[in-house]
């Protein structure tokens, strides 16, 4: 397993870096430039720092190289005056968000606790709904249980998140008044009651979230078991007079879990494309709404960064998935 591991990791990086490059020449060499916004009434000296300390003025691999130093280390500091009367390490001056003038890691940081408190609650839930949905309905296949379960992951499949999440806000916050409309960034949980604030406005974004992932996780869960529950292992297991409970879930369960932890790892990194859309209906200062931002001001150096880091959650996540069979099937070994 060590071994595989290591092989994986090894791969990955190449990997990464082909991904890396596609990613800045696709959003580098697009039309469109954040210095074309300069008002013309700028002096032409200190336009021209601004181009400096934005590397707009070195040719596309020089730039490339620039960006890419950043994710491994940060270069022996030397302080700029910027046009802000700002100072900043040479590190730091390359990659740059253009629309707030502070180093791109620094907003990213800011932003992610947001993210991963929201998107990651939400893929909790939605985990402990389907697993158990999926699993029941498989054994009671055909019952009004696994009719009404499918009948939630068909609408689950059907309805974009933008279209459930802004009914959530009609229904929950506007007519019922239960749950506010806006997400608070600023709320400092310190408290009980500030928790249960805090519990209150991710109610309606964790709900939207987490339904939609629940409705394909619970399909794949119950496709999966189905398939295991007609194997002669499980026969034997109900001959040799093991419980059903015994037989469901410690049997055909661990079996049925391997295909679907495949689909709960790389889900991971799309909930985070899928919270793009949710984050910004529902004020949520995250990732997502700084990406939208991005796009929105032309922010090139942002947009690639975050685009680079959804690339090595998928990465990350195949990884992990490759290395949860071997746990999940002792009949699996990498040598």
């Amino acid at each position: 397993m060590l071994t595989f591991t290591l092989r994986r990791l090894m791969l990955a990086i190449p990997t990464l870096l082909v991904i890396s490059l596609v990613i800045f020449l696709l959003v580098d060499l697009a039309p469109g430039s954040p210095l074309s916004d300069i008002p013309l009434t700028v002096p032409p000296d200190v336009r021209q720092k601004m181009i400096e300390a934005m590397g707009a003025d070195q040719p596309v691999f020089v730039r490339y190289f620039l960006w890419l130093r950043q994710f491994f280390w940060v270069e022996p500091a030397y302080l700029f005056d910027s046009w802000f009367g700002t100072t900043w390490s040479e590190g730091e001056l390359r990659i740059l968000s253009w629309q707030s003038r502070s180093p791109v890691f620094t907003i990213i940081g800011q932003r992610l606790p947001q993210t991963l408190t929201v998107i990651g609650t939400a893929y909790l839930v939605g985990v402990l709904i389907a697993v158990p949905i999926g699993i029941y309905s498989a054994y009671r296949q055909y019952s009004w249980f696994d009719q009404a379960g499918t009948m939630f992951a068909m609408i689950g499949f059907s309805v974009p998140t933008f279209f459930s999440g802004t009914l959530l806000i009609i229904i929950f916050a506007v007519w019922l008044g239960w749950f506010p409309t806006k997400y608070d960034t600023q709320l400092v949980v310190n408290d009980w009651e500030s928790f249960l604030k805090q519990v209150r406005q991710m109610a309606m974004p964790v709900m939207t979230l987490g339904l939609a992932n629940a409705a394909a996780i619970s399909r794949y869960m119950r496709s999966s078991m189905l398939d295991n529950m007609g194997m002669d292992y499980v026969r034997t297991a109900r001959a040799k007079g093991l419980s059903e409970r015994t037989v469901v879930l410690k049997h055909v369960l661990r079996n049925s879990l391997i295909p679907v932890v495949t689909v709960i790892a790389l889900g991971i990194p799309a909930i985070f494309g899928g919270a793009i859309v949710t984050e910004n209906l529902f004020g949520v200062n995250g990732i997502g709404a700084a990406l939208i931002g991005a796009i929105q001001g032309n922010d090139i150096p942002m947009v690639q960064t975050i685009a680079f880091i959804f690339a090595v959650l998928i990465v990350l996540f195949n990884l992990i998935a490759d290395i949860l069979y071997g746990l999940l099937d002792p009949r699996i070994r990498y040598d």
